[in-house]
């Protein structure tokens, strides 16, 4: 399932009967950033495990708040197979703290 926004993100995830097994989102967006995004759903959930896909790796805000914090990251571009793999991944992986597997 695909949104438009990180509002319209947090208020499709609140309805949902079943949470998904992942949620991709990129670190920046207008509005509400990734990192903001994912706080909030985690606030809902927990356990819920994230990707976080950037253009931008290098830059501080992709460090401090998707590396340093655990999360999964892929860098863009990516291929259908890097992404496919990606995901894969993380949900065989096991939740570490709030939902994030081991830093990638």
């Amino acid at each position: 399932m695909a949104v438009r926004s990180a509002e319209s993100a947090i208020k499709t995830y609140q309805s949902l009967e079943r949470r998904p097994d992942l949620v991709l989102t990129d670190v920046v967006m207008p509005g509400m950033s990734g990192p903001m995004l994912v706080d909030h759903l985690l606030g809902i959930e927990p356990a819920q495990k994230f990707l976080f896909m950037s253009g931008f790796d290098d830059r501080q805000v992709v460090q401090r708040y998707v590396v340093e914090r655990g999360f999964h990251l892929i860098p863009k571009p990516f291929t259908v197979n890097a992404i496919r793999l990606a995901i894969d991944e993380i949900i065989k992986s096991p939740l570490t703290v709030a939902g994030k597997g081991p830093a990638r």
